[in-house]
C-alpha cells in the first residue's frame, strides 16, 4: 500500500457523465474519488484503465443515462 494526502476538490462535470461514473463506482464497489483516480493513474500511464467486461457495462450505463458523448467531443463543449 502507498499511503497519499487527498484534497477535498470541486470538480464540475457534465451531468450524464457524472451518473455514469457514479453508476460505474457503485458496479465496481470503490468509491467515485478512487475510480476518478485510478482512470486518470492509468491514463497518464497511457494503459487502458477498464477491461472489456467493464466497458461493456459502461456502455449500458450510457444507454441508461443518456451520454451520447464520446472523446471526439472532449475539447468542444460549452455551457449552457
Amino acid at each position: 500500500m502507498v499511503t497519499v494526502e487527498r484534497t477535498q476538490t470541486g470538480l464540475r462535470l457534465e451531468k450524464n457523465v457524472l451518473k455514469v461514473l457514479k453508476g460505474l463506482a457503485e458496479y465496481l464497489d470503490v468509491s467515485l474519488g478512487d475510480l476518478v483516480e485510478g482512470i486518470v493513474l492509468h491514463s497518464f500511464d497511457g494503459k487502458v484503465p477498464f477491461t472489456p467486461e467493464t466497458l461493456a457495462k459502461i456502455e449500458q450505463l450510457k444507454a441508461v443515462y443518456g451520454l451520447t458523448l464520446t472523446s471526439a467531443d472532449a475539447h468542444r463543449l460549452t455551457e449552457r
